[in-house]
């Protein structure tokens, strides 16, 4: 069992060992730039340790192969008696050591799990979402000749949207979707499914629980205060906070071959958020929410095809919002805002009248995380040359519905408090307005 854990650990990590040790400076600056911490040093100090335990314990192993061998000669009672002792002691070496090694295994995982997948050349260096970079506009904010209102005003009058129930039942950042609000996320869901099949996504419905093993798999922390997971007690599993997880897990300790990639997924899911500290006007209502509806795009691809496969998701997720006429804006996300896994991130940011007088809000987001998660969950493909490599795995939002829901009410809002449809969505939902009751 031993032999196996470290054979898996070497063919997962061993890599990227090497590139963390060849490349400290890099590493330490990615992870300041990322404002994020983790020991590099330390993780050096364990992977040389795990190596030296790794040759004595080959060493004893030799040296016990040896004194086997010599039992099978002719031997006086006394020379076996002297191979006997020695065989124990060697086992009982042998033992010690293979402890040793597997507690410096652990280690070494747990530190080395800490740092960040490397950021972008051009990814703006930042902390927050201010610091990100403005690459594109599509489409104009609406100017209304009436005082605009929020979706949580809207949803309440119109009669789609109840917080108030939700609280009652489950607390607070839950909510009940009624009347015209249910085909409005099904017709969602339906208008960007549609889009992605004639894509070559192959559509999942996904489960919604998730081993923890994967989730940290995919660079969640599934523990601990500061993980945005629900937990399930006792179970070791959670539930899952993105569609990512289970789409991004499901080719684990996989070889694919070659001509399979690229493979294009969408999984659709409810996602469970904790949203811990998430407070404030900018989560109100819709905005930041403990589950909602969500159609996820995953990628595995080819290494030196997936920044192509990148700019593609991000072409999606515009055509998706360019076709809802929602105004948007295109934004390169700052490193202190990538997240672990990511390599580089594109964020859509939607238009929200509601927002503080009129601002941007995120509606979905695109990652390429290269091979950091694809290690992680032994994900491989046989290339040409016979040797098995890593793929590279990328994830992108097709429709985060509550969000979606969010623009469209405040953005088609009309003078008598009435919501028109965008066009592409009516054949899909069955009427073009919704009207107060």
């Amino acid at each position: 069992m031993l032999v196996f854990f470290l054979v898996f650990c070497y063919s997962v990590f061993m890599l990227d060992y090497k590139f963390i040790i060849e490349n400290m400076a890099d590493v330490k600056a990615n992870i300041t730039n990322r404002f994020m911490k983790a020991d590099v040093e330390s993780v050096a100090v364990l992977y040389n340790k795990r190596t030296e335990l790794t040759t004595s314990l080959q060493s004893l192993q030799q040296k016990r192969n040896a004194n086997a061998d010599a039992m099978k000669g002719k031997l006086s009672q006394e020379e076996r008696n002297v191979l006997i002792e020695e065989g124990k002691k060697l086992k009982e070496e042998i033992a010690v050591m293979e402890t040793e090694l597997a507690a410096a295994e652990t280690q070494l995982i747990t530190e080395a799990r800490k740092i960040p997948n490397m950021a972008h050349p051009q990814a703006p260096v930042g902390k927050e979402e201010k610091d990100n970079f403005e690459v594109k506009r599509v489409g104009q904010p609406p100017k209304f000749d009436f005082e605009p209102v929020d979706h949580v005003k809207l949803g309440v009058d119109l009669d789609i949207i109840d917080f108030d129930s939700a609280t009652k039942v489950s607390g607070t950042k839950f909510y009940y979707l009624k009347n015209e609000g249910v085909f409005l996320e099904l017709g969602l869901v339906r208008y960007a499914l549609d889009i992605l099949q004639k894509k070559g996504f192959t559509p999942f419905i996904t489960p919604d629980i998730a081993k923890e093993e994967i989730i940290e798999g995919i660079g969640f922390n599934p523990r601990g205060a500061e993980s945005n997971i629900y937990s399930l007690q006792d179970e070791g599993t959670c539930l899952v906070g993105t569609a990512e997880i289970t789409l991004g897990g499901y080719y684990q300790n996989n070889i694919l071959t070659r001509e399979m990639l690229p493979l294009r997924m969408a999984g659709l899911s409810h996602c469970f958020r904790r949203e811990a500290g998430a407070a404030g006007q900018f989560s109100k209502g819709l905005y930041r929410v403990h589950q909602f509806t969500k159609l996820e795009m995953f990628v595995f691809c080819l290494p030196e095809d997936s920044e192509k496969h990148h700019e593609e998701l991000r072409i999606i997720e515009e055509e998706i919002f360019e076709g809802l006429n929602i105004p948007f804006r295109v934004v390169d996300t700052c490193t202190g805002d990538l997240g672990a896994p990511a390599y580089r991130k594109w964020d859509l940011e939607a238009w929200m009248p509601g927002r503080n007088g009129g601002e941007w809000g995120e509606v979905t987001s695109t990652s390429n995380c290269t091979d950091y998660q694809a290690r992680r969950l032994n994900v491989r493909f046989k290339d040409t040359d016979g040797k098995n490599k890593f793929v590279h795995m990328l994830n992108g939002t097709a429709i985060a519905v509550s969000r979606a829901i969010i623009a469209i009410l405040e953005n088609f809002q009309q003078a008598d408090g009435s919501i028109k449809l965008p066009q592409a969505l009516v054949p899909y939902c069955g009427f073009e307005v919704i009207k107060k009751k």
